[in-house]
């Protein structure tokens, strides 16, 4: 029924926008008739007055009539039935399984009677929806069609529509940020200030403990397991690794959008930045088998060769793996904004005698100092964000260390970890996943202020 819905919609929403167009031009081809506004916004401004009817009526319908369905199928039942969150859903999904003929034995007659019920009040619920729908959305556009005319402003109306659905869509975007930020605060809180959280930690203990380990005993017979939550392993693993990868893709990035931008010809810059770019396109699980794989048993072997000891899995092979990875963030973005620059100010530079090289070092990249930073700030965020590669070729170990050939964890890893499986949400152990995610939080926007204030050192403005 959804789907009819939908293509009834699209149906009524050609036709309006067609009929009101041809209206607005029967009209408009009168002698001496100056409409103020085109055909075109005469037929979007009745498509607009049908669709939005009809998708309200379907939104607001649909809940309502699978309350009432539901409603009616515990109508069957005694109270205690509906009340009870597991008996309640094992008759939901029994009376699922009726309706669709995959239900194993024979029903009962209360069991059939309720699925009965429930399909006869969802389909007659759906109809009058559907119903409600179709005759709000004509009665809009009728309205439409009667208000045409030479005088009739539709373009303002259509253009006070796109500004408040790009208002709505502004603040759905601002309203999610703010539900999730306030999500990971308030378990944040209940993490380190719950009374009834077991083995919870401190604020100190957790900013500045050394030793992390969030598993416990869930029974004697495993023996003393010393929980702690240590945040500093996993704080110094996460730089490490992404400094890594920045040493990596940031030479490489800025040296290929230098030269793509400024002394590549065309033809070889139309070909060679999209085989750059597809690097932005491998899946991180591929470039994971790639670095445990390969790049790791490279660096071993390599490291034997010179008396070295690797580990098997190191913060080495995950950073230049991951280095690979963010090389199109910066080299693209870059190149974008170095060919933003003004071709005015590198022709002032030549004729003052500067030099290729000199008009790109004191001219063009002081002016993309701030884009230059902000794609560099984009790979240091994607690099803090990444899960996969650090997780196959890194391990999850949470060593304290700076050593680049030992294995360490990062921090979106340890998240990852603690919420893989059925976690229980009033264990100090899940609750660790938000307190991580608050802090990292915070850890990125230290660094995007510290790339602000280098961006207002350093920057150079030209009128």
């Amino acid at each position: 029924m959804t789907a009819v819905y939908f293509i009834t919609l699209a149906c009524l929403v050609i036709a309006g926008y067609f009929i009101a167009a041809q209206r607005a031009k029967s009209l408009r081809a009168a002698p001496g008739a100056a409409f103020h506004s085109l055909p075109t916004y005469h037929g979007m401004l009745a498509a607009v007055s049908l669709f939005v009817p009809m998708v309200l009526v379907f939104a607001i319908g649909t809940p309502i009539v699978k309350h009432l369905a539901t409603s009616s199928v515990f109508s069957f039942f005694p109270p205690e039935v509906a009340n009870d969150p597991l008996q309640r859903g094992v008759v939901l999904r029994d009376v699922g399984n009726i309706l669709d003929g995959r239900h194993q034995g024979e029903p009962s007659a209360t069991l059939r009677s309720a699925a009965t019920s429930f399909a006869h009040v969802l389909s007659t619920g759906r109809l009058i929806v559907l119903g409600a729908g179709v005759a709000l959305g004509i009665a809009s556009l009728l309205l439409v069609l009667s208000r045409i005319s030479a005088t009739f402003r539709a373009r303002n109306l259509f253009e006070r529509f796109v500004i408040a659905a790009l208002v709505l869509c502004a603040l759905v975007a601002i309203l999610t940020t703010i539900g999730i930020v306030f999500s990971v605060v308030w378990e944040t809180y209940r993490f380190f200030f719950d009374p009834t959280l077991k083995g919870r930690p401190t604020v100190t203990d957790f900013l500045f403990g050394t030793e992390w380990n969030p598993q416990a005993a869930l029974r004697a017979d495993q023996g003393d397991i010393k929980t702690a939550y240590g945040f500093i392993p996993l704080l110094t693993g996460t730089l490490l690794i992404t400094f890594i990868a920045i040493l990596v893709a940031g030479p490489l990035g800025l040296f290929s959008a230098i030269y793509l931008s400024e002394y590549a010809t065309p033809r070889f810059r139309a070909w060679a930045k999209p085989i750059l770019e597809i690097l932005a396109g491998i899946p991180t699980v591929v470039l994971g088998f790639f670095a445990a794989l390969t790049v790791a048993p490279l660096i071993r072997g390599w490291g034997e060769s010179f008396g070295l000891d690797i580990a098997s899995e190191s913060a080495l092979a995950a950073g230049l793996v991951m280095g690979m990875m963010i090389i199109p963030f910066i080299s693209s973005l870059s190149d974008d904004v170095i060919n933003a620059v003004p071709q005015s100010l590198r022709d002032g530079a030549y004729a003052l005698g500067a030099t290729k090289s000199e008009t790109i070092k004191k001219v063009v990249l002081p002016a993309a100092l701030p884009g230059i930073v902000s794609a560099f700030m984009l790979a240091i965020s994607r690099a803090i964000g990444e899960t996969m590669i650090v997780v196959m070729a890194a391990g999850l170990a949470a060593n304290l260390t700076l050593n680049p050939l030992d294995a360490v964890t990062t921090i979106t890893v340890q998240i990852k970890t603690i919420l893989v499986g059925d976690q229980e949400f009033d264990s100090a152990k899940t609750l660790a996943a938000f307190a991580l995610g608050f802090v990292l939080f915070f850890v990125t926007l230290v660094l995007n202020i510290i790339a602000q204030q280098i961006v207002r050192r350093y920057r150079e403005q030209y009128d």
